[in-house]
């Protein structure tokens, strides 16, 4: 028999686990982000600048570097081949800003190269946001009705979702990874410059690391509670 699960029990440990992981990547990410933010690259190239001579050095013309609003909004859009880069990266001239403007231009050189992850994940996003808006209320509903199987429809649903946080982390560790070697030898950085960078993609990695983790521990939790409720 199926009881409403508002009530306390040892899996919501998981949970708790799950948010304090995102809140020290979190908190490690801001520290970096603004230490960094505070050191000027040796080369003074903007993010923007830095951006257009990396795609360039790697034969890629048909990629626009925008500037968007927001703090941290960062990213390159496949659909419209732009690498969008926020007020704080755009025209800053600080190593932070100019490791996150090569992030986003090691995506645009993953789709240039039609890196596999990186396409399996755009192949997911539909299932994934389906997932991720449908799965909760499914589950809510399966347990209002007293056990239908909306509750195993809702937590396949969330497990697209997972498996979507999943998959970005080997696009987001490769694009980190290509725009170190390329910051370093292309000679845009240099010397303590390129592990300082290194820190600051490593902690904006570790954000991607943290909020799978969490959605797996939650994952874990739903299917603890279901097997339990269905074997009463």
């Amino acid at each position: 028999m199926f009881y409403p699960m508002f009530y306390f029990d040892p899996t919501y440990v998981l949970i708790l686990i799950g948010i304090v992981v995102s809140l020290m990547a979190s908190a490690k990410l801001n520290s970096t982000y603004q230490r960094y933010s505070a050191v000027r690259s040796v080369c003074g190239l903007t993010g923007a600048e830095a951006a257009k001579r990396l795609l360039n050095t790697q034969g890629i013309y048909d990629v626009t570097i925008r500037r968007v609003a927001g703090n941290l909004t960062d990213h390159y859009d496949p659909r419209t081949k732009t690498v969008n880069l926020s007020d704080a990266v755009y025209g800053s001239t600080s190593l932070a800003a100019i490791g996150v403007a090569a992030h986003e231009c090691g995506h645009a050189m993953q789709d240039a190269g039609d890196y596999a992850p990186l396409r399996m994940r755009a192949a997911l996003v539909p299932v994934a946001n389906i997932g991720a808006q449908l799965s909760w209320p499914l589950i809510i509903i399966g347990i209002l009705l007293g056990g239908s199987p909306l509750i195993s429809i809702g937590i396949i649903l969330f497990s697209l979702a997972v498996l979507f946080q999943i998959v970005t982390l080997p696009v987001e560790y490769n694009a980190s990874h290509r725009a170190v070697t390329l910051l370093d030898s292309t000679g845009i950085l240099a010397g303590q410059e390129v592990g300082q960078t290194r820190k600051v993609l490593n902690a904006a990695a570790l954000t991607y690391v943290a909020a799978a983790a969490a959605s797996i521990l939650q994952l874990l939790r739903l299917v603890l509670l279901f097997g339990n409720r269905r074997n009463d």
